[in-house]
């Protein structure tokens, strides 16, 4: 048992003095460090109605993919802006006629998101801030007895007043070059291009989870 003791004693003597000769571990710290990423996840998204009528629709996936720039301003604050092509939509079913049916309606949009970041530590970051989301394509699918349709509307974005305003945050959790986002996120109000705006009834409401790579 003496040994034993002896030896251990040895061991801890020669990893102290090791410890001491070696240079200082330095942690990296990289939230004052300029980022260019990469990301892809998912939406889960949905509409509710703005003057609490009752509105029942189901939520609907898709997909979301796109790039980030993280810009630091010191070292707790940065600004985040993105652009990604987001999935939005939802399902709704009911009866018709002594009927039921289904409809499903699949909105594309360019999301533009520039957030603020709050970066309290290295690994987490809480970003917030407005959305311009532009509408490419949707798409409605109609089931309903015998009757199966497909309708499909392609829209220009050549003008970029020309928009949806909304709202978007969540947080950011870094793992070296990884990034693991969640967001939620809601539409406001249309901006119709002319310097006026209005209201939707309907609007838009989501859920993101995305993995990314920054550079």
């Amino acid at each position: 048992m003496k040994n034993v003791i002896l030896v251990i004693a040895m061991i801890t003597l020669t990893a102290t003095k090791s410890l001491a000769q070696s240079e200082p571990v330095t942690m990296t710290d990289n939230r004052e460090k300029l980022f260019l990423g990469v990301k892809a996840g998912a939406n889960l998204s949905n509409v509710y109605d703005s003057e609490g009528d009752d509105f029942v629709a189901d939520s609907k996936a898709g997909f979301a993919i796109g790039g980030f720039v993280s810009i630091p301003i010191g070292k707790y604050f940065g600004i985040q802006p993105e652009i990604l092509f987001s999935q939005k939509g939802f399902k709704s079913t009911g009866t018709f006629l002594g009927s039921s049916y289904e409809v499903t309606r699949t909105t594309n949009f360019i999301d533009v998101p520039i957030l603020a970041s709050f970066k309290p530590i290295e690994n987490f970051s809480i970003l917030f801030g407005p959305q311009f989301s532009y509408l490419s394509k949707q798409t409605d699918d109609f089931q309903g007895g015998t009757i199966t349709t497909t309708q499909e509307q392609a829209f220009s974005n050549a003008n970029l007043r020309k928009n949806i305003f909304g709202l978007t945050g969540g947080v950011d959790l870094n793992f070296d070059h990884f990034v693991f986002g969640l967001r939620a996120g809601w539409d406001v109000k249309n901006n119709n291009g002319d310097g006026t705006s209005d209201t939707p009834r309907y609007k838009n409401m989501w859920y993101q989870a995305t993995l990314g790579y920054r550079f």
